[in-house]
């Protein structure tokens, strides 16, 4: 095309994808609306070839998508955990939050289109307050100028829409355009979802998405492998979402740091794409790697999605299930059944090799497996259902719900909707109703069309729920909670991904737990943590004691889906006369002004803005919630930076010594008086620093406060490049212990930068007040490409150098 000679020209890069226009012997679409877009699997099928030659040994899953998408696989260097591979995604697809920004980045890039498919996801602006049709009409009104930059700058740019309304981002793609062996790109962590459908889906920030709407080869770390093999089958109670809840229990929140968490086993075949139910066909794995859990042996069917989505809580890169009869059941009942028939030409490419080898191996029996419930304050403190309500009388923790929730991205489908109306029908059959207040959140507005046609909706309506609108609401702190007052100790409980300190209400007192949508369900029922749905009985209307029966449903409706209304607009043909206006007055919306370049010099002392304690997620780093109207205003949003990290000097959030005044204050106001006096500053961190969500704010706000370096004992994948990207240096302890040898009143000066090298530590001085000085070394993961945005002051600044 006219477009990829152009863009060769510009950036003197190759130009194609798997799934490529350019492509003549590919028959069929990648999706409904872009007919003409091509999946290549033949492209797929010889990069995998030629790898395979080249390693000479059996293939994961895993790796044959992601080095079936090289942009050389003939010369590049692989070595799981070691090199950076240059990748070829198929495709980009952004949620409203995240995609102000990387719009406003891909217009400073000055390129006229985008080179590969992309959309934009209406989910993260709705206010939940009220139900679904008046929030939504609410919605529309404040958010009016951010829509419409977002509609015109598709439109401009190529890039597909989808109005408010239409449902969260994750369920979008698994409806319309995830498949298997696919390569996506997201801005949001919970990409993964993705997954579900055999594909690999990375969360990444704006930056990144701008690459590879730009043509430019993504980079990723080649990935580890981690092997979940699972055995047995699901009964009971017991859901898909308690697999993902076990295996966070296992590796914790940065367990999965680097890696790719590939399931397999004669377990996988009993799992819905979206939601759950039985059957068994033996796996063709027969791949190996050292046990980290010993061996178990058949699944029921609640989410192949699920599991995928909250892959994101344990750091995974992503994660992906083999293709199987459900994924083709899906995609036909989901109207793409002939990308399920070229899917079955080429499913030796999507599924395992046997004899494949993992770096780690977890094995989990679904026959003892138990249903979970993860939280308070992390998603990754595992307990049994049936032990939790004890553990919260040792632990203090407020027994009786307020709130349950169900729904968001992770437990939104169909079969979710009816597995949690199976429940209250029960309890409506006895003449109850919830005791805690109870909400719904479809996942689509093809879910919400569909349940309310097929009878769940009203059910769940009738036995006290209010259903919201199709978008992310609560889960991702946009709920107007009216039932407590900020700091009143309380529990909720979700059948959501994250439940960090505050991310649903702003509370800090909330305790948020995390569970299958029919524990919600059961548990708002029954309004106490304490309640086990397996063995307890609640006390009907008549008096007379009943014990609700473990939940059964479709995985996918009888009838066709509804679609609903039509939320789509296709990018014109011909938008050279479209205009993209952003008011210099606007309070949402700020163009881009590029940051300053290095300037050659080492980083002489800099002042520590805080020295965080403990956990700090990008919610701690850049709120979300309230503060999601400022996404696509740098300077507006940027004063939320880190007020919700504790500091170390005080143990008090968003309130930090000024090193001159030597008062304390607000952390973003004393960032804005460094950077109004000159002063250079850094942060110094915990472990696994960044994680949760994928917001490229929080890497954003510290560069444009003035910020030049994070320090830490380790940080989360997507937030370490999202820092790189905008010309900030993340750095890590070679020592941890020499997190302790810092202190807030201390000054760095950081060496080596005129000889910066991959592999090669940086000199760090810590400058003590009364003269002493220590001298520690700071590891970096910085490959030659990144150390140039790095000199060139960003990414973004990089890309432009290379046009001219």
């Amino acid at each position: 095309s006219l477009l990829s000679f152009f863009l060769q020209k510009a950036l003197g890069v190759r130009q194609y994808h798997v799934a490529s226009v350019l492509c003549q012997r590919a028959k069929v679409a990648m999706s409904h609306f872009e007919p003409h877009e091509y999946i290549r699997y033949d492209l797929l099928e010889k990069n995998i070839d030629i790898v395979r030659k080249r390693l000479n040994r059996p293939l994961t899953l895993s790796e044959k998508i992601v080095y079936g998408h090289l942009d050389d696989p003939a010369k590049q260097e692989i070595e799981r955990g070691k090199t950076y591979l240059r990748l070829r995604p198929d495709r980009v697809a952004m949620q409203d939050a995240t995609a102000q920004m990387a719009m406003l980045q891909f217009i400073s890039s000055g390129l006229p289109k985008v080179a590969v498919p992309s959309t934009i996801h209406c989910d993260h602006l709705i206010e939940a307050q009220l139900g679904g049709e008046k929030d939504l009409r609410r919605a529309k009104d404040i958010n009016q100028e951010v829509y419409n930059f977002l509609a015109t700058a598709g439109a401009k740019y190529g890039v597909g829409f989808w109005r408010p309304g239409s449902g969260i981002i994750h369920q979008i793609i698994l409806e319309n355009y995830a498949y298997p062996g696919v390569l996506l790109i997201g801005t949001d962590s919970h990409t993964p979802n993705g997954g579900g459908l055999g594909g690999i889906c990375i969360g990444v920030g704006g930056a990144d998405a701008v690459d590879v709407m730009a043509g430019i080869p993504w980079e990723l770390k080649c990935p580890k492998v981690i092997g979940v093999k699972l055995t047995g089958s699901l009964s009971g109670w017991t859901s898909p979402k308690d697999v993902i809840l076990k295996v966070a229990g296992i590796l914790t929140v940065k367990g999965g740091t680097g890696a790719i968490v590939e399931y397999h086993g004669p377990g996988v075949d009993s799992i819905s794409c979206t939601g759950a139910e039985g059957g068994h066909v033996m796996c063709r794995s027969a791949c190996v790697g050292p046990p980290l859990w010993p061996p178990h042996g058949l699944c029921f069917s609640t989410g192949m999605a699920t599991i995928c989505n909250m892959g994101a809580e344990i750091g995974a890169t992503t994660s992906v299930f083999p293709y199987n009869h459900r994924m083709k059941k899906y995609l036909s009942k989901t109207g793409r059944e002939d990308i399920a028939k070229l899917a079955d030409e080429y499913k030796d490419h999507l599924v395992p090799d046997p004899g494949c080898h993992y770096d780690q191996l977890i094995e989990i029996n679904l026959n003892e497996l138990k249903p979970h419930i993860n939280g308070p304050f992390t998603p990754d403190l595992a307990h049994p259902v049936a032990e939790v309500g004890t553990v919260a009388e040792k632990e203090g923790w407020p027994l009786d719900i307020r709130v349950g929730l169900i729904g968001s991205c992770t437990n939104s489908s169909y079969e979710d909707m009816g597995r949690s109306a199976a429940v209250a029908k029960q309890a409506l059959a006895h003449g109850l109703k919830c005791k805690s207040q109870f909400t719904i959140t479809p996942g689509s507005e093809q879910i919400r069309a569909t349940i309310e046609r097929d009878g769940y909706a009203q059910i769940l309506r009738e036995v006290g729920g209010i259903v919201l609108a199709n978008a992310c609401g609560p889960c991702i702190g946009q709920w107007d909670r009216k039932d407590i007052k900020k700091g009143e100790k309380n529990t909720i409980v979700t059948s959501y991904n994250r439940n960090f300190t505050g991310r649903n209400d702003a509370n800090p007192e909330t305790h948020a737990f995390v569970t299958s949508p029919e524990i919600v369900t059961a548990l708002a029922i029954a309004g106490t943590l304490k309640f086990n749905p397996e063995t307890d009985f609640l006390m009907g209307k008549d008096g007379k004691k009943f014990k609700l029966e473990a939940p059964d449903a479709d995985e996918l409706p009888r009838a066709e889906f509804d679609p609903g209304q039509d939320t789509y607009q296709h990018p014109p043909k011909d938008s050279s006369g479209q205009r993209v206006d952003v008011s210099p007055t606007s309070q949402r919306l700020q163009l881009l002004e590029p940051f300053d370049k290095w300037d050659g010099k080492d980083l002489e002392d800099l002042q520590i803005l805080i020295k965080v304690k403990g956990k700090c997620t990008t919610d701690h780093i850049s709120a979300a919630g309230p503060w999601l109207k400022f996404r696509g205003h740098l300077d507006n949003i940027s004063n939320n930076l880190l007020i919700g990290a504790i500091n170390i000097e005080n143990g008090k959030a968003n309130s930090v010594r000024n090193a001159v005044t030597q008062e304390f204050g607000p952390v973003p106001d004393t960032a804005r008086y460094y950077k109004k006096h000159g002063i250079r500053w850094v942060v110094i961190g915990d472990e696994n620093y960044g994680e949760g969500s994928s917001r490229e704010h929080a890497a954003l706000e510290p560069r444009h406060l003035g910020g030049r370096a994070i320090i830490t004992k380790s940080f989360a994948r997507i937030h370490e490049t999202n820092l790189k990207k905008q010309g900030l240096l993340p750095l890590t302890f070679a020592d941890p212990a020499d997190y302790n040898k810092i202190h807030p009143v201390d000054k760095l000066t950081i060496q080596g930068l005129k000889d910066f090298t991959p592999g090669k530590p940086l000199k760090c001085i810590i400058k003590h007040p009364n003269g002493t000085q220590e001298t520690i070394l700071l590891n970096h993961t910085f490959n030659e490409t990144q150390i140039e945005w790095f000199r060139a002051g960003s990414a973004l600044n990089r890309m432009k150098e290379l046009q001219q």
